[in-house]
This record gives structure tokens, sequence and C-alpha cells, in this order.
């Protein structure tokens, strides 16, 4: 591929935007001018990119009209602020933070939402949560027929803020030495401990990241009324989502030709029989979805049971992201 695009990657600071920018530069992107912009608090700071130190610019009155495609990975309020602008002028919008009326895609998935679309397009890229239920149930569609999925979702320090994962280290630190725990990222100790939600619930008791998965993995496996159940915890870990999934299917599950069916499939890694997969020693820093765990329910024969790992921040979110624009960007040759 010749060309090459000039691309801005918004919330370049933040965990996400730091790994997209990584990723960019291992996959040999086909990058002219690299734009990494965050808020004025930001400004000054760099990013190392193909060698070099790129100067941290504000996002605040930047002139969309230098760039071709944009990432905003600084959350909802940042995005519905400048992502109007940033299409105005012509950019294709690639949004990590969910927003409606962008199509969600997963390339593994469903890279098919991208024909239809005019230039130039605004494009989503699911959470860390659907994209893993999505890249690990999708191989399984043509098998089950697939009437509910419960999913428990131990998330990391890392999906919640910088600040949180400076929380654990903090207070397990103090743990460890003995000194008094003092929270201030949480209102409780995180460090050792599993706490029942991730962020503040609504008035029905849930959770923008449990309203989130739910509304995206409808989207991306096609199944509009289908059945979910999410519960979001908090774990004591930096990195890597831990998910136990249970599926129903109307009909009865053939759990080997269910694991046939997983091995073979992309970005997904089944572990084995006899083994099962971490977040720390395999899934962080990874580029696939891991699976174990395969099983059959306890006297259920229309039951299938699975244990996903996966690099929250990576796999679920920056790669994602960046195999996107790749496609897209194929469109503007």
């Amino acid at each position: 591929m010749s060309a090459t695009f000039d691309v801005a990657v918004i919330g370049a600071t933040g965990t996400v935007g730091e790994t997209l920018v990584q990723v960019l530069e291992e996959r040999d992107f086909p990058l002219g001018q690299l734009h990494v912009l965050a808020s004025e608090a930001s400004v000054a700071q760099s990013i190392p990119f193909r060698g070099r130190n790129v100067r941290v610019k504000s996002l605040n009155g930047f002139d969309f009209n230098q760039v071709k495609l944009v990432f905003f990975c600084a959350g909802d309020a940042v995005t519905a602020a400048f992502a109007g602008q940033a299409s105005e002028a012509g950019c294709q919008v690639i949004d990590l933070a969910g927003g409606a009326g962008a199509p969600a895609v997963v390339p593994e998935v469903n890279a098919q939402t991208l024909q239809g679309l005019s230039a130039p397009s605004r494009v989503g890229t699911p959470g860390s949560i659907a994209t893993a239920l999505a890249l690990a149930l999708a191989p399984l569609q043509g098998l089950l027929d697939i009437e509910h999925v419960t999913v428990t979702a131990c998330l990391p320090m890392s999906a919640s803020s910088r600040e949180a994962v400076r929380e654990l280290a903090r207070q397990t630190t103090e743990l460890l030495n003995a000194r008094p725990l003092e929270p201030r990222v949480f209102d409780r100790q995180v460090a050792f401990n599993m706490l029942a939600q991730v962020g503040e619930p609504d008035a029905a008791g849930q959770l923008a990241l449990e309203k989130r998965a739910h509304r995206e993995l409808r989207e991306l496996l096609n199944l509009p009324l289908l059945k979910v159940s999410i519960s979001c915890i908090q774990a004591p870990v930096f990195f890597g989502d831990s998910l136990t999934v249970s599926v129903r299917s109307r009909t009865p599950v053939d759990v080997q030709a269910a694991t046939q069916a997983l091995e073979q499939a992309a970005g997904v890694e089944w572990t084995g029989a006899d083994d099962y997969p971490t977040v720390v020693g395999d899934a962080v820093g990874q580029d696939v979805v891991y699976v174990g765990r395969v099983r059959g329910g306890l006297g259920d024969p229309c039951e299938l049971n699975l244990w996903l790992v996966l690099d929250n921040v990576r796999k679920g979110a920056a790669l994602n992201a960046v195999q996107v624009a790749e496609l897209l960007i194929k469109r503007l040759s």
C-alpha cells in the first residue's frame, strides 16, 4: 500500500491512546504525519513513535482538515464535542467510546458492516467485553441456536482509569507494609478484594459497562432480540479481562464441534482441554482472546460454558481500532 494518511489520536496520553500509537507502529500502518492530541493539562508531553518523540498538542483549536483519519480515545464527552467537527472536515472517525449512531465493528466478526458506509464515515469499536464475547460466540452461531448469554466479567483497574491502577498499587504497598489503609479513588479497599460493581449504577441498578456490552453484543452478532445478562465486578488486577460465559442454546450442544470451531476461529486461541488461560500468564500484551474450560452444562444438554481472557487495553480496544482503520483506508487508497 503506497498511499499514506495523516492521522490524529485524541486522548493520546491515556492508556488506550498510548497503546494505540504503539500498535500503529508495530503494524507498520501507512501513516504520514501523526498528531497526538489531549487536554491542556497534557500539552508538552511527548509520545514515542518510530524512533522519535511526538509532542502532544491541545485538542482545543485543532484543525481537522490536516488529517484524514481520527481515533477518539478520550471518552464520551470528548467524542460528543469534537467528532462532528472531524466528520465535517472529511475525516474518517473511529470512536472507541461506543457512541450511539456509530456501527460497532470487530473485523473478524462483522467487517461486512463497513461496505455499506459512505465516506467520510464514523465507526465504533466496541468495548472490551463485547469484543471478547463476539469473537468467541460468532464462530458458534452456525452450531448453536443461541437464546441467552450470561456473563460475569471480572475487570481490571485499567477498565476504570489510570488513577485506579495507581490506587491498587498504593493500597497493596500500604497493606504489605502494615500501614493503615486510606481508600481514595474507591470508597473501600480494592487490594486483595473484589467489588460488586465497576462504576456507579443507574436507578435500575445497571452499570454503564453492562448496558454497553449488552447493546454491542446484540449488534455484533446481528441478534437484536438476544437475551444477555452481564455482571461487571472489579477485580484486584492491573490489566486484563477475565470472563465466565454461559451460553443457552435452544437445541442440544455438541461440545466437541464447538471446541473445534473455537480452535479454528480468527482472533481466538483455545488453550487445550488440559489447560486454561489467565490474563497474567497468557493474555496481557497479546493480540487474541484466549478460551479455556469449554464444557457442557451440568445436566443441561443445551448449555455451553466458556472461560475467556484478553488484554482489555490492547486486544479489547487499541488493536481492534487499528484493524478497523486498516479496512477503512483500503477504500481511500
